[in-house]
């Protein structure tokens, strides 16, 4: 990133399926209510391993990239099939705040580069171009890890981290995200995200990572809204891709660190 180019904000739309579309429209509307900026749209090809397919949702996602938009490969199933064992950190990340929905947090490697090689099968069937991967829940374990390194996505995001995957590092971004699946997370992470926003005021990367879910509490999507508009005023809204290509030649300015982590959760 340049000294006179604006520091950057993500805004992504996660857990994009049929099932899922009605609520991923509203949130969209509800942020070009305040900005028409370009998204990312976390793209789930067999969502909850059902094999739905929706011709109109299919229809406006190429139109959104037509208009700047970028889809990503957000796993394949968005569940986690694996056995929970080992610590009470690695039970707690998977079926405590994921709900069983973090992937490739323990999938082998051979079996996570068959879920990989077929959500870009199932994009390159619709014609649409695809560069970076965001594992469900933000969680990937060794084998995952090991997997993704061979593919030819630009990057990779973790809970904590903006991951470049052609330069081998990433840059610490931790994404504003909302809770929304009960009371208290409706109450208290819209305080988190507004504890985190000045902490991050500095850095050259903003993330704000919405769900499906949010789209039904009137208090959250204005919070969204809010937010977006409050961080436009000093940053300049882009796609991942964007992102990752500007982000490529300041792997050696602060906030970049080399080796792309292993951690499952962060």
């Amino acid at each position: 990133m340049s000294p006179t180019e604006p520091p950057f904000l993500c805004v992504s739309i996660h857990d994009v399926a049929p099932a899922t579309w009605d609520g991923c429209e509203r949130l969209a509307r509800a942020i070009r209510d305040v900005a028409d900026i370009p998204l990312t749209w976390l793209v789930v090809p067999r969502y909850h391993d059902h094999a739905v397919r929706s011709s109109a949702m299919e229809a406006r996602l190429t139109e959104l990239l037509a208009r700047g938009h970028e889809l990503a490969l957000h796993g394949y199933t968005h569940l986690d099939p694996e056995p929970v064992r080992g610590s009470l950190g690695k039970r707690f990340w998977r079926s405590v705040y994921t709900t069983r929905e973090g992937e490739f947090s323990a999938l082998a490697e051979e079996e996570a580069r068959r879920r990989i090689r077929l959500g870009l099968d199932w994009f390159a069937a619709r014609g649409w171009p695809v560069s970076g991967f965001v594992p469900p829940a933000w969680l990937l374990g060794e084998g995952a890890w090991r997997a993704l390194r061979s593919f030819a996505f630009d990057y990779t995001t973790t809970f904590t981290r903006f991951h470049l995957l052609r330069e081998g590092g990433s840059v610490f971004a931790p994404s504003m995200v909302y809770t929304a699946r009960n009371r208290a997370g409706r109450v208290f992470s819209p305080l988190a995200v507004d504890a985190l926003a000045p902490l991050l005021a500095r850095a050259p990367l903003m993330r704000l990572s919405l769900h499906p879910p949010d789209a039904r509490h009137p208090r959250l999507l204005l919070h969204a809204q809010r937010t977006i508009e409050r961080l436009l005023a000093h940053r300049s809204a882009v796609t991942k891709t964007a992102c990752a290509r500007a982000l490529a030649g300041s792997l050696t300015s602060a906030g970049a660190a080399k080796n792309p982590g292993r951690s499952t959760g962060s």
